[in-house]
């Protein structure tokens, strides 16, 4: 997700020691969400062993999957000469893990936050840049499918992750995404919303995670 404040100096992409402590926290959180989800060892159907091979798992999919989301955001926005900066929703990440604990996840773990004037246009598309590296990456996870073993378990939690926070972020509610998009451009949302939530749907619910 991205947010926007003011800025009143020359931007740069750099990481502070705060934003990097963020980015660390939120995607440890979202990893151990994700595998809950995946994986509820603790309604007891999974044993140890099996639940921390779905952890690992998740911090390379879901840590590629949301680093680059909020990365995206940044550089954009940078672009567009904001100052930019991921901050962790610490609430939102307790609700992400609480949520996964009933077999539901919602991934707002934060936002880059962007400091400067820009029109609804450039507002739109930082917000846009989140949710279309999400679905490009799920068409960069797509080859591994076919692979035997680990590597097409990856590939089939890369494509479900990418599509779940390509969906969710593209939804014109709140300080998601889609809303930024929406006021810029009622298009642009439909012909990036529908098929994603359409795509998403489909392969979280009829094809599902295995």
């Amino acid at each position: 997700m991205s947010h926007r404040t003011r800025r009143n100096t020359e931007p740069e992409l750099r990481f502070s020691d705060t934003e990097l402590r963020d980015l660390a926290v939120a995607w440890t959180a979202l990893s151990v969400a994700f595998a809950l989800l995946l994986a509820p060892i603790h309604r007891g159907g999974v044993g140890v062993g099996y639940f921390a091979t779905m952890v690992g798992l998740s911090f390379v999919t879901v840590g590629v999957a949301f680093l680059l989301h909020e990365l995206a955001h940044k550089v954009v926005a940078i672009e567009h000469g904001q100052i930019a900066e991921f901050r962790a929703d610490y609430q939102m990440l307790f609700l992400a893990i609480m949520g996964a604990l009933v077999g539901f996840l919602f991934a707002a773990p934060g936002a880059v936050y962007h400091r400067g004037r820009v029109t609804k246009r450039e507002n739109g598309l930082i917000a846009l840049a989140g949710p279309v590296t999400n679905l490009l990456l799920a068409l960069l996870f797509l080859p591994l499918m076919i692979l035997p073993g680990i590597f097409g378990t990856i590939g089939q939690m890369g494509i479900w992750i990418n599509l779940f926070l390509a969906a969710f972020n593209m939804i014109p509610f709140g300080p998601l995404d889609g809303k930024s998009v929406l006021e810029w451009n009622k298009r642009v949302f439909a012909l990036v919303f529908v098929p994603t939530v359409l795509l998403a749907a489909f392969v979280i619910f009829r094809v599902g995670m295995f």
